[in-house]
C-alpha cells in the first residue's frame, strides 16, 4: 500500500511539474510575442517535439487575438507544422484552418498522413470539408476518401494508407532500394508487406532482416508467412485487443479476398484505449458519452449529456418510495427501522456496484464471455457470503456499542439489530448477483456492458433491499 501510495504522489509531483515548465513556457513565448521578437519564438520551437509544441500552442491560442496566434502557427517550419497540427485539439484545427490561406492548408493537409486528414475531416464542418478536398492533390483526396467510406469506429476508419509493400519476387537489395524510395513518405518502415501480383497479402518481413540478410536473396525466401490482420470492419476495441494480444507496433489491415489496403499503428491504438476507457467511465457515471475534452464542451452541452439519465434515475427512484408508503403503518410501528435504511441501500448499491464493474472490464478485456455466466455466479455468491457476514458482525456490534452508549440494550434493540444485520447479508447477496448477471445479459443482447454499471444497478438494487428488509423486519418484529 505504501508502495502504490508513494507511486501515485510521485506522479501527481511529475505531472505537477510538468504543468509548471509548460506555464513557465507560454508566459516565456507571450512576453517574447508581446515584445515581438518572433526569431526567439521560432528558436524555443525548434527545439521542442511536435507534441509539446501543440500543447503550447493549445495554451497560446486563450491567451492571444486570433492575428497573432495565426502568426506564431506560421513561425513553425513546413516539415513540422503538419505534425504539429495534427496534435491539436479539432477545435483549434478548424479555428487554424479557417485562418490560413489556401496555399497554407494545402502545406498542411498534404504533409499529414492520410488517416490523421480522414480523421480531421470528420470532425469539420461540411464547408471546410469541401474548401479541404477542393485543395488536396488527386492522391490525397482519393486515399482520404478511401478512408471516409469505412464504418465509423472500424479498422478501416482509423488505419493509414501509407505503408511500405514488397512484391515477393525481389531481392533484397532490391526491396531496400525500394524502401529508400519510398519510405520517407510513409508511416513506418520497421515492418514491410509482403504482396503477390494480386496485391494478396503474403508475408511481412522487418527491416532488421532486410539490412542483416544475404543482398541477393528473394524476399519471399525470407520473409514471415504467419501474419496476424484484421479486417477493416473489425470494431476499433477487437483491433486494440489484437493489438495488446501479440504487442504489435503496427498490423496489416485486409479486406475480404485477403488484400492489403492500409495498416493500424500502436499510436493509432492508444488514443483508441483512452477514448474507449473514457466513453466507458461516462457510460458507468450515467452520462451520454463526448468526444471533447472537459474545458471545450459547453455548459448545454455538458447538460444535455446529463440530464437523460438523471431524469431516468429520478423517475424509477419512485419504485422505493412507493415501496416504503406501502409499509408506512409498519414502519411506524418500530421507527428504529428507519434509520437503517440509508444504510442498507448504501450498502446494496455500492456492492452491485463493485460487482458491475468488475465484470464489465472483464467484458471489456475479453476475459468473460456469456458461457461464463454460471462461474461467474458462483464465484459472486462465495464473495458475497464472506462480504455479507463480515459486514453483518461489524454492523452488529457497531450497534450494539451505539445501544449501550445510549438507550440501553433491550430486547427490541437487539431484534431490531438481528433483523438489519440478516437483512444485510441477503442484500449483498442479491446486489453482486445483479451486479455480474445484468452485463453480461446486455452485452449478450448487444447492448453496452457498461450502460449496466453503478446508477442503473444501484436503483434495482435499493428496490430489492428495501423489499427485503420490509419483508424480514414484518416476519421478525410484526
Amino acid at each position: 500500500l505504501i508502495s502504490v501510495l508513494n507511486l501515485i504522489i510521485y506522479r501527481i509531483e511529475r505531472r505537477s511539474i510538468m504543468l509548471d515548465e509548460l506555464d513557465e513556457l507560454v508566459k516565456k513565448v507571450i512576453e517574447l510575442i508581446e515584445d515581438k521578437k518572433y526569431v526567439l519564438v521560432k528558436k524555443e520551437f525548434a527545439d521542442m517535439n511536435e507534441a509539446d509544441i501543440a500543447e503550447v500552442l493549445e495554451e497560446l491560442q486563450e491567451e492571444l487575438p486570433t492575428q497573432e496566434f495565426i502568426r506564431v502557427f506560421r513561425l513553425l517550419p513546413k516539415d513540422i507544422a503538419a505534425d504539429v497540427f495534427a496534435h491539436l485539439p479539432v477545435e483549434i484545427e478548424q479555428y487554424i484552418i479557417n485562418s490560413l490561406t489556401d496555399k497554407e492548408t494545402t502545406n498542411i493537409i498534404e504533409n499529414m498522413f492520410a488517416d490523421d486528414a480522414a480523421d480531421l475531416m470528420e470532425e469539420m464542418p461540411a464547408s471546410v470539408v469541401r474548401r479541404i478536398l477542393a485543395l488536396a492533390s488527386d492522391e490525397t483526396r482519393n486515399d482520404i476518401n478511401h478512408l471516409l467510406k469505412y464504418p465509423e469506429d472500424s479498422a478501416g476508419s482509423i488505419m493509414t494508407v501509407e505503408f511500405a509493400d514488397l512484391k515477393e519476387n525481389i531481392t533484397v537489395k532490391q526491396a531496400l532500394e525500394r524502401i529508400r524510395k519510398i519510405g520517407i513518405d510513409k508511416e513506418t518502415i520497421n515492418t514491410c508487406y509482403v504482396l503477390d501480383l494480386q496485391r494478396h497479402l503474403v508475408g511481412s518481413v522487418t527491416l532488421r532482416t532486410l539490412l542483416l540478410g544475404n543482398p541477393d536473396a528473394i524476399v519471399s525466401d525470407i520473409m514471415d508467412e504467419n501474419v496476424i490482420t484484421v479486417s477493416t470492419l473489425d470494431d476499433q476495441e477487437t483491433v486494440a485487443r489484437q493489438f495488446q494480444k501479440y504487442d504489435f507496433m503496427a498490423m496489416p489491415v485486409v479486406d475480404s479476398e485477403n488484400r492489403l489496403v492500409g495498416i493500424i499503428t500502436v499510436d493509432d491504438i492508444l488514443e483508441i484505449i483512452e477514448e474507449e476507457a473514457t466513453e466507458d467511465m461516462e457510460k458507468m457515471a450515467a452520462i451520454l458519452p463526448s468526444d471533447k475534452s472537459y474545458f471545450r464542451t459547453g455548459i448545454f452541452e455538458t447538460f444535455k449529456s446529463r440530464i437523460p439519465w438523471l431524469l431516468i434515475l429520478m423517475i424509477s427512484a419512485t419504485i422505493t418510495g412507493t415501496i416504503i408508503d406501502s409499509f408506512e403503518a409498519k414502519l411506524a410501528g418500530i421507527t428504529g427501522l428507519v434509520a437503517f435504511i440509508p444504510m442498507l441501500m448504501d450498502t446494496g448499491g455500492n456492492s452491485g456496484g463493485q460487482a458491475s464493474v468488475t465484470i464489465i472490464r472483464a467484458i471489456s478485456l475479453n476475459e468473460v464471455e456469456f458461457k461464463d455466466i454460471f462461474k461467474v455466479i458462483w464465484k459472486e455468491i462465495r464473495v458475497a457470503v464472506l462480504c455479507g457476514l463480515t459486514l453483518a458482525v461489524v454492523n452488529f456490534i457497531r450497534v450494539l456499542i451505539m445501544n449501550a452508549l445510549g438507550t440501553g440494550i433491550t430486547h427490541e434493540a437487539i431484534m431490531v439489530n438481528i433483523t438489519v444485520c440478516i437483512t444485510l447479508c441477503i442484500t449483498v447477496m442479491c446486489a453482486k448477483l445483479v451486479g455480474c448477471m445484468l452485463p453480461i445479459l446486455a452485452n449478450q443482447l448487444g447492448f453496452d456492458p457498461a450502460v449496466m454499471a453503478s446508477p442503473f444497478i444501484t436503483t434495482i438494487v435499493d428496490a430489492i433491499s428495501l423489499v427485503l428488509f420490509l419483508k424480514i423486519a414484518t416476519f421478525m418484529l410484526m
